[in-house]
Parts: structure tokens; C-alpha cells; sequence
């Protein structure tokens, strides 16, 4: 198993694991997240089908982002998550695997989480001066609208900026 095969050659580099239905999901530090790819790309695990994030708005720290490697010989899968604090950075993988430059542009516009070394980290989804990442959990779904703007007292959508919809 690719868990028991990264603590024994690269000791503290997983703080954590479990499995569930198949799939193995390991928790690393994010500052050696650079050094687990590199460690897993040797091991066959050649392919980074997706990035994301999950926000655990109360929790400390907040985000949690999310890989997923494949073994293109074995079929083999991996979770690889790393926890954020608000405001910190997440290395890029887009040096090794050329699939995260899209999907870490989507996990900064969707959630604000910046990641250090991306070749061109703009917003994907949203437009460029958009207010807000939408998938946090504080992102006003009602009682509020995101999209007011100061100076003329309505939103994008016409209606005036109140707390009554």
C-alpha cells in the first residue's frame, strides 16, 4: 500500500491517514506537499485528476485542500489532503503536473486560497474585481447581497442594497 510504502522511506511526511471504500486519504503539512509529489510521481502515481477545497468554517485551520492522484499502471487512487489557515498559501503543483493549473485557478476564484509559484493565478469562474469567493461558508446566500455596490446604493441586479429582498 502507497501509505505504508511513503512512511517508510520518507518518515513524518504523512501526519495522518484512514481509509474508506477503497480509497486512501493522507494528510500532510503543506510545506512538504512539494516533496510528497515528488515521492508519489516516482511511484507511479503520474496523473493529478483534480484539486479542490473544502471549507470547515469553524474549525482552525480553516480550509482543507484537496488532491487526487492516479496510478496510471495499477489504477491505484490517493487523497492527499493539506489544512490551510485563513490567508495562507498552498505550494502550486503546476510544475510537475500541468492538470493543476486550471483546477488551483478554480480553488483560488471558489475560495480564496492562493497558491504560491502558479504560473498565472486569475480568477477562472468569477469576473476579475467579483466581491467574495462563493464557496466559502460566510458567503451571504440571503439577508445580504454580495454584489452591492457603494456607490450608487444597488446591486448588480438592480434591486437597492438592503437587508430585505
Amino acid at each position: 500500500m502507497i501509505i505504508g510504502r511513503i512512511e517508510e522511506a520518507k518518515p513524518g511526511l504523512v501526519l495522518d491517514h484512514h481509509a474508506f471504500r477503497g480509497d486512501s486519504t493522507a494528510v500532510a503539512l503543506p510545506e512538504r506537499l512539494l516533496e510528497l509529489a515528488a515521492f508519489l510521481f516516482e511511484e507511479g502515481f503520474q496523473q493529478l485528476l483534480d484539486v479542490t477545497a473544502v471549507d470547515w468554517y469553524e474549525r482552525d485551520p480553516r480550509f482543507d485542500v484537496v488532491y487526487h492522484f492516479l496510478n496510471l499502471t495499477t489504477q491505484d487512487r490517493l487523497r492527499v489532503k493539506i489544512r490551510l489557515r485563513e490567508g495562507q498559501a498552498a505550494p502550486s503543483l503546476t510544475g510537475r503536473f500541468h492538470s493543476a493549473d486550471w483546477s488551483e485557478r478554480e480553488v483560488f476564484d471558489l475560495f480564496g486560497i492562493p497558491f504560491t509559484g502558479h504560473p498565472n493565478l486569475e480568477r477562472l469562474l468569477m469576473w476579475r474585481d467579483f466581491p467574495g469567493h462563493p464557496l466559502r461558508k460566510d458567503f451571504p446566500l440571503d439577508g445580504g447581497d454580495a454584489f452591492c455596490t457603494g456607490d450608487t446604493g444597488t446591486s448588480y441586479a438592480g434591486r437597492p442594497c438592503s437587508m430585505e429582498l
